[in-house]
């Protein structure tokens, strides 16, 4: 165990060193980079090893990677940590580049993540909490607050360079009492299935409804209520859709839903997001998300997604299906199938989808993948944990009925291979 852990923290700071090298551009670290990981010292960042003084030493901080977690934590309540997200896919055949993923034939560092967060516990009376996340990576315009103003925020603001960038997804203050809680700031959607966050999906690539019916981030304020063990009821104003402490054209729009235990195998998800949505314009959005759990290693998942707003007559259909297996500890099996539809949908400035407001496609993909992961750690009592590294092949064929896009084809037909490595801490 103490050799694997070691192994582990040896590759994570040579990955941020060669993060901070590949973003300089260039094949050698500073001078003061190369005295700043010569200052760190395994222990000192990432804590002890348990060894045999686990119980009566570490308390309830012990964790698979030691006494303590990475940048301490311990008993203050405040969780440091995140991800390194790397991987490649082949060549599509048609200039459709609308999903996370969409750099062909090279790998790409997708996103390097930190985040620092106290979660508000409101059940021992009020409670204050906060969370910052900041990225660096190929998934920063996809992650930026792109509902803003030019030059508001970390969008179109000078966080991008090349096909990497900045962005600062999420910061907000939570307050908690009893039953209650609320979010102040900017904060991720409730909408939809699939996350931002690599390690929060199955898949390498995304479903088109994540990319085109959902936002991704808002501004505002979210409360929720925890009506039960089964039920939590939520509801807030936000400032439209993927904003970052400002909006376009006014937007004011409500955030809200609820979610539901049935029984104690399924799980129902709605949320509706309605009013000025900012760039999408004035309209509504409803998700409702069905999560079942077959058996002990089966889990199905349906999603349906619908968009309707004034801008350019903009309506969204889109229909997902999730099937997960676990094969063992180490390894586990995914199929998604989607079929999305969009009527008068023009993206003309990502220069990518259809050739003029009149027209509607229909797009269908089917992605099959496998999580694999090869390191497994034991704790202290002997549980197997220490999921921090996650290998994640997949292939996924697309294809599509109607539509002229603008690189005059009329229909889209291919397969993609991609595989991506992620490395939390």
């Amino acid at each position: 165990m103490i050799l694997t852990n070691l192994f582990k923290k040896q590759w994570i700071l040579g990955c941020i060193a060669g993060a901070g090298m590949l973003t300089a551009g260039t094949g050698q670290a500073s001078a003061v980079e190369l005295d700043l990981f010569k200052t760190l010292s395994v222990d000192s960042v990432f804590g002890n090893e348990c060894g045999d003084a686990c119980g009566d030493t570490c308390g309830d901080t012990c964790t698979s990677t030691g006494c303590g977690s990475l940048f301490g934590g311990g008993d203050s309540g405040i969780d440091v940590g995140g991800w390194i997200q790397a991987g490649g896919q082949s060549d599509r055949e048609t200039r459709f580049d609308l999903n996370f993923n969409d750099n062909n034939s090279r790998l790409v560092l997708n996103q390097s993540w930190l985040y620092a967060e106290k979660v508000a516990d409101g059940s021992s009376g009020t409670d204050f909490g906060f969370r910052i996340d900041a990225m660096y990576g190929s998934d920063a315009d996809d992650t930026q607050a792109f509902g803003n103003p030019a030059g508001s925020w970390d969008f179109d603001n000078g966080f991008d360079h090349g096909i990497y960038g900045f962005a600062i997804p999420q910061l907000y203050a939570e307050v908690a009492s009893g039953d209650w809680s609320v979010k102040i700031g900017h904060f991720y959607t409730l909408v939809g299935y699939e996350v931002v966050t690599a390690p929060g999906n199955f898949f390498y690539s995304h479903a088109y409804t994540m990319f085109n019916n959902e936002p991704f981030t808002h501004t505002g304020a979210l409360a929720t209520y925890s009506a039960s063990d089964n039920v939590d009821i939520y509801g807030g104003w936000t400032s439209g859709w993927d904003t970052g402490f400002d909006r376009l054209n006014g937007g004011s729009s409500f955030l809200g839903g609820a979610s539901v235990g049935l029984g104690d195998n399924v799980t129902a998800t709605a949320i509706i997001t309605a009013g000025d949505l900012g760039l999408r314009g004035e309209g509504w959005s409803s998700s409702l998300v069905l999560d079942v759990v077959l058996t002990d290693d089966l889990n199905y998942v349906f999603q349906m997604d619908t968009v309707n707003t004034d801008a350019g007559g903009d309506a969204q259909l889109a229909i997902n299906q999730y099937l997960f297996y676990t094969i063992n500890d180490k390894l586990s099996a995914g199929l998604r199938g989607e079929w999305w539809k969009t009527t008068n949908f023009n993206s003309n400035t990502s220069g990518d989808f259809l050739s003029d407001n009149s027209q509607s496609v229909g797009i269908c993909e089917v992605t099959a993948g496998l999580n694999i992961k090869p390191l497994l750690e034991t704790d202290c009592n002997g549980n197997t944990s220490g999921d921090w590294l996650t290998i994640r092949p997949e292939v996924r064929h697309d294809w599509s009925t109607g539509g002229d896009f603008i690189d005059g084809e009329a229909q889209i037909n291919y397969t993609t291979f991609g595989t991506d490595v992620i490395i939390t801490f």
